[in-house]
């Protein structure tokens, strides 16, 4: 079980680093006009989305393995209310996708101020997922 707790929290870490990343690239595009700068963030962007999906996918795997085959959690509250967290990362990295679709068709209407928010929201859910798998409170 441990092996399969560390492989857990060791995907959610890079799955994580590139949640924070990709939309501070996000921030970049939308405010750039050099069209080269562009074409260059963008292709950082698609790399780094390639990269850290599967990332994810290792993530949930992990987790839902923790989950099932350990019980670790279940029925639990605080679970419940971490999972539907999860739920919120996946959204969130669907997201990320569209977001990516819309600046690779160069056809985005948000200013980077919104970016810069949206780059909060697994900043956010980080903290409580953690304030919910550490202090279990419920």
């Amino acid at each position: 079980m441990l092996w399969v707790k560390t492989l857990h929290i060791l995907f959610v870490i890079a799955w994580f680093a590139g949640l924070f990343y990709l939309p501070r690239i996000y921030v970049n595009l939308a405010q750039t006009n050099d069209a080269a700068a562009y074409d260059c963030l963008v292709g950082m962007a698609r790399r780094l989305y390639r990269f850290m999906t599967p990332l994810g996918v290792l993530a949930l795997v992990f987790g839902l393995w923790l989950y099932v085959g350990y019980g670790i959690g279940m029925g639990a509250g605080w679970m419940h209310a971490k999972l539907l967290l999860v739920i919120g990362l996946v959204v969130y990295h669907g997201m990320c996708a569209r977001m990516l679709t819309t600046f690779e068709r160069r056809a985005n209407m948000r200013e980077h101020r919104y970016y810069r928010w949206f780059n909060e929201v697994p900043v956010l859910m980080l903290v409580l997922v953690l304030i919910l798998v550490v202090v279990k409170p419920f």
